[in-house]
């Protein structure tokens, strides 16, 4: 977002940066994530209003790992160290780190030493103030010209600044919600040290975005992958509204949708005039993916074959210029790596540009943007309800549901059975609570009794959680007497599963889902 004061987020390989450019941009300013390598020239391109180095899992002890560039802290711009952050700007400016004889992870409480901006307005317990920790070295020596601004039992350097340079550091993270005030804090960094505007709002990204489209796309044709989710959905509508009838919609059935999904979608975007034309591609897709049972080897098949599906129907229709993608910013920062320190969590078929061989030019409006943005403006660009408010569905759809071989059958069984657990959690007033929810079906058999008879059959997972930004979340706890129900649905209803299990772990350490 060009013209926009902005703040830009150094990524060490922390679990927390995703969460970081979040709370930017929910106090108001636009927030963008680099890899921590990124170099001084590239920052000053992009002229941010202040820098937060992110955490990250390594030692600045060790001379392999990732540092701030020296010249950096000289660029007279504002910067805010957040752990592994606040660490490598005290090991570059000659402060000392050590390996911590008691590592803090978790609650801690802090005292405030020094006064700093960072606590302009933050309320403090008898001079201490609960905050979220997660590390095993810390700060043991202050660079020249600092002054420590927080302490806790096991960390005398907790905070430390230099108001003269307009450089922070923090040992706790004020990102998450367990650091009490930690908005605030945040908030005190971005207006009162960066002196950013508050100019980041749902009306001004879809305006943004409008005439974006506009500008790039004047009166050319664009083709969209339509998959009926969230991000597609708003896509489709945002597309809609800048360039009208010059908007073309291919709705790809690749064998892995839920139970009657194609038909909801044709006739959700038929009613709403909208161009959209359905390819019945399951055949093709599921041949590809015979025998295949690691799911970043489906998730690949599965994006490379939406492509070559998409260049052949491209090819049917005359003056086609631009394919959009409902890409947006998880997407972007989970499928790149920083060489030194940041490994890809999965890679997303929509993510990455397009094969040289297509004559197409790739259109991504809302790139930029995290989930709950995409939903806000969805629902400003009334986007229907059963659409907006359905629980995230991945790309590869059930083929990355399925641990093991995917076939026909095993589709059908998990759709069944999907199908089921989503049913009773909207009779029992239980969806909307929940953030996602679906079944998994798992590579293994078990032991089973139906009247008299011994079943050894195939064993099913459900899956159901609760977040507020997915970076991280709780395992929802669904009352005992639903889950039952839900289980003896599935076991009566499908012969061949033997049993159902309830998945009760949260992320991390888990991930969403299963794959």
């Amino acid at each position: 977002m060009k013209n926009k004061d902005k703040i830009l987020i150094l990524d060490f390989g922390s679990q927390y940066t995703q969460l970081i450019a979040r709370r930017v941009r929910e106090i108001g300013v636009f927030s963008v994530v680099k890899p921590s390598s990124l170099s001084i020239d590239k920052i000053i391109e992009i002229n941010p209003s202040g820098i937060i180095l992110s955490g990250g899992p390594e030692t600045v002890t060790k001379s392999s790992s990732q540092k701030v560039d020296k010249s950096l802290l000289e660029a007279n711009i504002p910067i805010l160290g957040i752990c592994y952050g606040m660490q490598t700007i005290a090991n570059e400016l000659r402060g000392s780190v050590v390996t911590s004889n008691v590592r803090e992870f978790g609650h801690a409480r802090i005292s405030c030493v020094n006064q700093s901006v960072l606590f302009n307005n933050i309320i403090f317990d008898s001079n201490k103030l609960d905050v979220w920790m997660s590390h095993g070295d810390k700060v043991d020596l202050l660079p020249e010209n600092f002054e420590i601004i927080a302490s806790s039992k096991d960390c005398q350097i907790a905070g430390f600044q230099n108001e003269k340079l307009n450089i922070f550091g923090l040992q706790f993270h004020p990102e998450v919600t367990h650091t009490d005030q930690g908005k605030k804090i945040l908030k005190n960094f971005i207006f009162e040290v960066c002196k950013c505007r508050k100019n980041w709002s749902t009306s001004d990204i879809i305006d943004s975005m409008v005439n974006s489209v506009q500008d790039k796309v004047k009166d050319e044709k664009v083709l969209l992958g339509l998959s009926g989710g969230v991000d597609s959905s708003v896509v489709a509508m945002l597309l809609h509204k800048a360039i009208k009838n010059n908007l073309i919609c291919i709705f790809v059935d690749h064998g892995l949708l839920r139970l009657g999904e194609v038909d909801e979608v044709m006739s959700t975007f038929e009613a709403l005039d909208i161009d959209i034309r359905l390819v019945d591609a399951s055949e093709l897709f599921l041949s590809k993916l015979s025998g295949v049972t690691d799911p970043e080897q489906k998730r690949k098949i599965i994006g490379n074959t939406f492509i070559d599906v998409f260049e052949i129907e491209a090819n049917k229709i005359k003056d086609v210029d631009w394919l959009a993608q409902g890409t947006i910013y998880p997407d972007v920062i989970e499928s790149s790596s920083d060489d030194h320190n940041s490994s890809v969590i999965k890679s997303h078929h929509n993510v990455g540009g397009l094969p040289d061989r297509m004559n197409l030019k790739l259109l991504e409006p809302i790139r930029e943007l995290f989930k709950d943005e995409v939903r806000k403006i969805g629902a400003e660009l009334n986007t229907p309800e059963h659409i907006l408010l359905r629980h995230p569905f991945p790309g590869p759809g059930l083929g990355i549901r399925i641990m093991g071989d995917i076939n026909k059958e095993r589709i059908d069984i998990l759709q069944k059975a999907d199908k089921i657990f989503i049913d009773e959690l909207k009779a029992n007033n239980l969806y909307d609570s929940l953030s996602q929810a679906f079944v998994v079906y798992l590579p293994v058999k078990s032991v089973g009794v139906v009247g008299d008879e011994r079943r050894y059959e195939d064993v099913l997972a459900l899956r159901a959680v609760e977040t507020v930004d997915f970076m991280t979340a709780n395992w929802a706890h669904l009352p005992y007497d639903f889950i039952g129900k839900v289980s003896n649905r599935i076991v009566n209803e499908i012969s061949s599963i033997s049993r159902v299990v309830y998945d009760c772990t949260g992320k991390p350490p888990a991930t969403i889902e299963w794959e």
